[in-house]
């Protein structure tokens, strides 16, 4: 015998950060496995130490965090998560992000900006990843500044379905903005129902500030279905509600995948006329923000499958049907 032959044998190991602990342990569920471990420590500096208790050593895996408040802290766990993972000698480095930070800095709007969202994608490649899986990114032009495989989950039909079983009668998907039109015609087709738009511009003197000004559409007498990627401040959806049923709308629902819910958010929706708030869990929601017309659902299912198909280097957009 001229060599020496063996027969490789593929291993994954899922390991989870700081962000969203209860998400990585959801997802290690579904897939039947433990969660890999390590040790997650900060110095009385602040900076953050990863040890691995686990032996990575010509495995496939999969760090799962969301990058959710402190949103800076969270990137920056996930860049060092991956570089010691790289330095264990791990075969293949996914990050598992269900939320992308800074994805609304995605290009120029003004003279002098930076455009963070392609600064994030630079630091997860120097630092050691070898594909992203993420989840509804603001803008999907964010893939192209990634070099590497890029897989862009989406909650679309996780959403529509429980929508489609909670809701019937005479119902209309509305898009909070022009941008947010084939978002809301993915809706909109899933649950059979015409599509409105609220005409709205962004005010210059102030952050996250819109003012809905029309809505073009028939809305009058209907179900009205907010959708949208995100809900931060939910200073869109809230004036959207009020605005559809100025409009005539007999009802208003809210749906959109990310809850981000920054202050003053959660006051806004107490006392807002939504009749309920569809979210994922793609971030964590605390109790205190656990509102009884905010219903959470699980992203989980969703993205142990997909990690799964990359695992067994199958093809991701069969689970989506194309719709990623």
């Amino acid at each position: 015998m001229d060599g020496l032959e063996i027969e490789t044998r593929k291993r994954m190991v899922l390991v989870g950060g700081r962000s969203h602990p209860e998400l990585a342990g959801e997802i290690a569920s579904h897939l039947g496995i433990e969660l890999g471990s390590a040790e997650i420590d900060q110095f009385a500096s602040g900076e953050i130490y990863v040890r691995y208790k686990t032996n990575l050593r010509g495995a496939d895996v999969f760090i799962v965090q969301t990058h959710c408040t402190p949103i800076n802290r969270s990137i920056m766990e996930q860049l060092i998560m991956v570089d010691a993972a790289k330095r264990a000698s791990a075969k293949r480095i996914s990050a598992v992000i269900p939320f992308y930070g800074y994805s609304r800095q995605d290009r120029k709007a003004r003279g002098r900006e930076p455009i963070t969202a392609r600064l994030i994608a630079d630091l997860l490649t120097a630092a050691g990843v070898d594909r992203v899986l993420t989840v509804d990114l603001h803008t999907g032009q964010i893939q192209g500044f990634f070099d590497k495989p890029v897989d862009h989950l989406t909650a679309t039909p996780i959403i529509a379905d429980y929508l489609h079983e909670r809701l019937d009668g005479d119902l209309v998907v509305v898009a909070p903005d022009a941008g947010g039109v084939h978002l809301a015609d993915k809706y909109a087709q899933r649950l059979h129902a015409p599509l409105a738009i609220l005409h709205k511009r962004r005010r210059t003197d102030a952050r996250n500030v819109t003012e809905t000004l029309e809505v073009v559409g028939e809305v009058a007498d209907r179900r009205c279905v907010l959708v949208d990627d995100m809900v931060d401040t939910a200073g869109t959806i809230t004036g959207g509600a009020r605005a559809l049923l100025e409009h005539g709308a007999a009802d208003v629902f809210a749906a959109a995948t990310h809850p981000v819910l920054s202050d003053p958010a959660i006051d806004r929706i107490k006392n807002s006329p939504l009749r309920e708030l569809v979210v994922t869990n793609t971030l964590p929601v605390p109790e205190e923000k656990r509102l009884e017309n905010v219903t959470v659902l699980s992203i989980a299912p969703l993205l142990a499958r997909t990690m799964l198909a990359v695992f067994e280097d199958r093809s991701v957009s069969e689970i989506f049907q194309g719709e990623n």
